[in-house]
């Protein structure tokens, strides 16, 4: 069998292969024997009729169809083993000449991992930015921990303003007729926040606790109810309560209300050592990410279809994740915002490029820097996953080769990253050290990416070889 292997668009490869006459000789026969055996034929027991008959049965193409249909199978098979090829997906077949007594010759076009040429990713000329931690900022969260503990008084003395919490009853129409969710006996809000339509908590404004105030109104253009949108409405509003918050005073027995702290000035001193370390936190991720995005821009790749379309696939079932957090469904979210699946694979490909790119390139940087997972921490992650979710399929991925391969190449892209930022680190000592927050080991099972790899059973691009070993 003769094989020539040229690379093509796409990441892909074009075997042109050419199949002795013998080959396929042999191939029609066996077509014949399984052809006559699986075909009730009159006058003939199983697997006896011969190859004139059974053409005259199925048709005068059968047979050689039969034939050559099972013989490119084996021969594909046989090419892609002899040049050390790992397909992506089904290869694109197109048949050249398929004629008994000749060779039979075909072309195959198999998309692969591919080839990324690396650039430069440690020559960088930038270096971590650690956020200055003022006093300001210091009071900005000592104001967010008195709002937090702050309580709710009833407003008597004065009328109501932004920032009141208010309960209103309201009656809304349209040319005098009621509408669906116009109407409210008790709905609590905060006056200022416009929760409702735009403009309806400005009319609440003045209003007493038992007063009421009529006006009219236009919903926005873009209402997510269709029949509202742009149309003017009628409401007659009660202020039923009105309370106002008040906040505890800023001092020491608030501080000691938080607590193990002696004063407000020990909460301060704590308030300001928790915001550099996650200013120094916050500072190395943000450096490495862009030490990421670095590494990507100096490499070229050529990405194939079938990994971005993976991902976009991932991408989809995360979003799908998050309607369901905010617990909204995906049909009620395509209908209100006048979208099809299509037109979100659209929106999300970018992205997905992107995404391909840094996972193959980070990859490819792993294995120039020798970053190897060892198999016990593997296993601990999968540990992790049986740990963490209840179902079944989930575990099953992460249990199985593919999910392992995901949790390693997961794993070393985060080894990698750290080492080169260590590297950096340690290349300029007079820099402060970055430290991490955390405590605990990183997980790779345990982050939307991850669920959505597990929901679609994807398998990461940097865990496909290069090649048959």
């Amino acid at each position: 069998m003769n094989v020539t292997a040229t690379p093509a668009p796409k990441s892909s490869i074009l075997l042109e292969i050419e199949v002795p006459s013998e080959r396929l000789d042999r191939a029609i026969r066996d077509a014949t024997g399984r052809l006559s055996r699986r075909t009730r034929v009159a006058g003939f027991r199983p697997g006896k009729a011969p190859r004139p008959i059974l053409e005259r049965v199925l048709g005068p193409t059968a047979v050689l169809d039969e034939a050559v249909e099972e013989l490119v199978q084996a021969a594909y098979r046989d090419a892609i083993t002899e040049q050390g090829i790992v397909p992506l997906t089904n290869a694109d077949v197109e048949m050249v000449e398929a004629e008994e007594g000749k060779p039979l010759r075909f072309k195959a076009t198999v998309q692969v991992r591919p080839e990324v040429a690396l650039g430069d990713y440690t020559s960088f000329n930038f270096s971590p930015e650690i956020e200055e931690i003022t006093p300001e900022k210091v009071d900005k969260v000592v104001e967010e921990l008195r709002d937090q503990n702050a309580t709710l008084a009833a407003v008597e003395d004065r009328p109501a303003r932004d920032g009141d919490w208010a309960v209103i009853g309201f009656a809304g129409t349209r040319d005098g007729v009621a509408f669906d969710g116009g109407t409210s006996e008790r709905m609590p809000l905060i006056i200022g926040e416009d929760r409702l339509i735009p403009g309806f908590e400005a009319n609440i404004v003045g209003l007493r606790p038992g007063e009421s105030t009529e006006f009219d109104i236009t919903f926005p253009e873009d209402y997510p109810e269709a029949s509202l949108a742009g149309a003017q409405a009628h409401f007659a509003v009660d202020l039923k309560e009105l309370r106002e918050k008040i906040l505890p005073a800023a001092d020491d027995a608030f501080a000691q209300s938080m607590g193990d702290y002696a004063d407000l000035a020990t909460l301060r001193t704590d308030v300001d050592g928790r915001l550099r370390r996650n200013a120094l936190d916050k500072a190395r991720h943000e450096f490495a990410d862009k030490i990421i995005e670095y590494a990507v821009a100096n490499a070229t790749i050529e990405l194939p279809d079938i990994l971005v379309e993976q991902e976009v696939e991932v991408m989809h079932d995360e979003f799908r994740s998050q309607l369901v957090r905010q617990g909204i469904g995906e049909a009620a979210y395509l209908k209100a915002t006048s979208q099809t699946e299509q037109d979100l694979h659209a929106e999300f490909r970018p992205r997905a490029e992107h995404r391909t790119k840094v996972l193959l390139v980070l990859s490819t940087i792993a294995d120039n820097e020798g970053i190897v997972i060892p198999e016990a921490e593997i296993e601990a992650q999968v540990d992790m996953a049986r740990a963490r979710y209840d179902d079944p399929k989930t575990v099953r991925y992460f249990e199985s080769e593919r999910g392992r391969n995901f949790i390693r190449s997961t794993l070393r892209r985060t080894r990698l990253v750290e080492t080169l930022v260590d590297r950096w680190l340690v290349a300029h000592p007079e820099h402060p050290a970055l430290p991490h927050l955390e405590d605990d080991a990183p997980s790779a099972v345990s982050d939307a990416q991850a669920e959505a790899n597990a929901s679609i059973d994807a398998t990461d691009p940097g865990a496909i070889p290069d090649a048959i070993e």
